[in-house]
């Protein structure tokens, strides 16, 4: 994984509520162990037709949301069956951080493990963030995960909760095994005068 930054990007609004990882990554999508590739098939049900048509009014194939890294989702966001394909789907595509009032627990475990960002804020500041995009499409936020802090424009900082142990993961870009292999030095030391 790569060392996660404070950066700044567009939202993407998808107000549904409940969003299940069925939803986010169809079952018929799962037969893979590769984590590329899965971002063409992101709410494949609700992208495209039944010709395989990208459907012009879902936000994610609006021309104006070409490049966003932000995801503004609904309430529940994640809930369902555990796959870890859903973070999966959703970092191919290229979302950097999700911000809605609640996750499912495994999918915000997940998507923290795979250098997602699921960030949590009250319904007033979620009303407020889907307002601002609704009025300017090319509103942007910034990110602050050293400082735990989503900023608005005009200066407003929200602060958002994450786990000391995720945070420091996501800062250095490591996933479970890469934390752990990180104090190979030392163990291999306590090794050595535990012998």
């Amino acid at each position: 994984m790569e060392p996660y930054r404070k950066f700044s990007s567009r939202m993407i609004p998808l107000p549904q509520e409940n969003v299940d990882t069925d939803q986010i990554i169809p079952a018929r999508f799962l037969k893979t162990t590769e984590k590329t590739g899965l971002g063409k098939v992101l709410f494949c049900d609700w992208r495209f037709d039944e010709s395989g048509n990208p459907k012009p009014d879902f936000a994610l194939n609006r021309p104006e949301m070409a490049g966003a890294s932000i995801l503004l989702a609904g309430h529940n966001f994640g809930c369902g069956s555990s796959r870890e394909h859903a973070p999966w789907a959703l970092t191919d595509f290229g979302f950097r951080a999700l911000i809605s009032t609640t996750f499912a627990d495994i999918f915000r475990n997940n998507s923290l493990k795979n250098g997602l960002l699921p960030i949590v804020v009250e319904k007033a500041v979620h009303a407020k963030l889907f307002q601002m995009v609704k009025e300017d499409p090319g509103v942007e936020v910034t990110v602050d995960l050293e400082s735990q802090a989503l900023l608005l424009p005009g200066g407003e900082s929200v602060p958002f909760p994450i786990d000391p142990y995720s945070k420091k993961c996501l800062l250095q870009g490591l996933d479970d095994l890469g934390y752990l292999l990180s104090f190979s030095a030392k163990i291999a030391e306590h090794e050595k005068n535990a012998l």
